[in-house]
């Protein structure tokens, strides 16, 4: 077993820092708002730093780039206390960029965004798409099958993060279709329950066909993935495919129509609230 520091215990973070204990773990939580960290219920750290010295292994899930600057290489950060042999993971979804200039300051680094959800996260069924060395993805594995369901080793330093951004990208996409397709069947005035028994089992089935037609059609879109969060995901995309050529149009697209979900109030609502934007 290991001793590991968890630093950011919001949404995701503290159900996963609880599986790593429930496995047997030694492990200390540090979080800007310190009752988000008590109520894990785990040791508490003052800092990052704190949390992270002499652990065997260090853990991030923050907000963003800048969140995860200030607690890796910020005053107080995790990186300057970290033992040289320590393994450093991040599951926060961030740019590739800097998930490349956290491993040129530390080799033992893995970028390993997460897909699943606060669900995955509470039931420990993630999907974790990683970037790093083969050396730093063999000492992290073992601690990362606490809380997933499936984790693949996509490549270097930073691939973890372009591969979320491939998940998002696709996600855009997908949910634009399914939002489409359920207004497309009101206006016919067809049983929507009898639809989704129709083509659901076919080339139209999608996750979010199975999991969200029929909140959708409910108006029910208080859980899940935040539009928010999906607006910064879908951002990080846009900008990375600037440096690598991809072209983006749908992205670029339904990015925008996130934001008129955004003026409508839905910002903190699911993903699937996409559909609100379209006339019943």
């Amino acid at each position: 077993m290991a001793n590991i520091a968890f630093i950011g215990t919001g949404v995701m973070g503290a159900p996963m820092a609880r599986h790593l204990a429930a496995a047997g773990h030694d492990v200390t939580v540090y979080n800007r708002t310190r009752g988000k960290a008590e109520a894990t219920g785990l040791a508490v750290a003052d800092t990052p730093a704190a949390a992270a010295a002499g652990k065997d292994a260090v853990i991030t899930c923050v907000g963003n780039d800048d969140d995860l600057a200030q607690v890796t290489l910020g005053t107080d950060g995790a990186f300057a206390a970290m033992r040289g042999d320590a393994v450093f993971v991040d599951h926060t979804t961030v740019s590739a960029a800097i998930a490349r200039r956290l491993a040129a300051a530390r080799a033992l680094s893995v970028d390993a965004p997460v897909s699943g959800g606060q669900a995955g996260a509470e039931n420990g069924t993630l999907s974790i798409m990683c970037g790093g060395s083969a050396a730093a993805m063999a000492r992290a594995e073992p601690i990362l099958g606490a809380y997933a369901a499936r984790i693949v080793h996509v490549g270097a330093a930073g691939a973890g993060q372009t591969t979320k951004m491939v998940n998002q990208i696709a996600i855009a996409g997908v949910l634009q279709g399914v939002s489409e397709a359920l207004r497309f069947a009101q206006a016919s005035e067809l049983d929507l329950a009898k639809v989704f028994e129709a083509i659901s089992g076919g080339a139209a089935q999608s996750w979010q066909m199975v999991n969200r037609w029929q909140s959708m059609g409910e108006d029910r879109f208080d859980f899940g993935f935040a539009v928010d969060w999906m607006r910064k995901d879908l951002g990080l995309a846009l900008d990375e495919a600037k440096r690598n050529g991809a072209v983006l149009p749908v992205a670029a697209l339904v990015d925008q129509f996130y934001a008129e979900v955004q003026k409508m109030g839905g910002a903190r609502q699911d993903t699937s609230a996409l559909v609100r934007r379209l006339p019943k």
